[in-house]
C-alpha cells in the first residue's frame, strides 16, 4: 500500500453496488474504512447518489439510506466543481458520466474506478486512469 491514502472517484453504480450489495463490492467499505482510499464527491455526484439509494426496486427507507450513508460520507472528500465546467479532452458517449471525469479532473484523483462501459471505452484517451472495481483490488489486495 502507498504511503498516502490513494484519492479517487467511485461512479454511483460501485458506491451503490457496495453499500447495498456488500457482497460482490463490500471490500470497497473497508478499503475507504481504513483510509487506503479517499472517495472524492461533488454536489452532483452526491445528488445523484441520493436520489439512487431512493429507488423503490432498493426498499430502503430514509434510516436504511442514513445508515448506509455514514458509512461512505465521513470517509469523503467533497471537492468543488469549477463554473463553467472546462472542456473535458474526451467525449462521454453518455453525458451523465462526464460528471465524473469533471471531478476526476478538478480534484486531480488517482483514478476513476467504474464498471461503466460507457467509461471505459475512454481508458486510452481519459486524462485519468479510469478503472474496473477489479482492477482496484489488484492494487490493494486485503489486509
Amino acid at each position: 500500500m502507498p504511503d498516502h491514502p490513494a484519492r479517487a472517484v467511485f461512479d454511483t453504480n460501485v458506491v451503490v453496488s457496495a453499500l447495498v450489495f456488500g457482497r460482490r463490492l463490500g471490500w470497497l467499505r473497508t478499503l475507504w474504512a481504513r483510509g487506503a482510499v479517499i472517495p472524492l464527491l461533488c454536489r452532483e455526484t452526491t445528488a445523484e447518489l441520493l436520489r439512487v439509494l431512493a429507488y423503490p426496486k432498493f426498499r430502503l427507507d430514509r434510516t436504511e439510506r442514513e445508515s448506509l450513508l455514514e458509512d461512505y460520507l465521513p470517509f469523503s472528500e467533497i471537492v468543488r466543481l469549477p463554473r463553467p465546467l472546462p472542456v473535458l479532452p474526451v467525449a462521454c458517449r453518455n453525458r451523465d458520466d462526464a460528471v465524473f471525469l469533471h471531478l476526476a479532473l478538478a480534484s486531480g484523483a488517482d483514478f476513476l474506478v467504474s464498471g461503466d462501459q460507457d467509461l471505459a471505452a475512454l481508458r486510452r484517451a481519459a486524462p485519468v486512469a479510469i478503472l474496473a472495481p477489479r482492477e482496484l483490488a489488484a492494487r490493494f489486495p486485503p489486509g
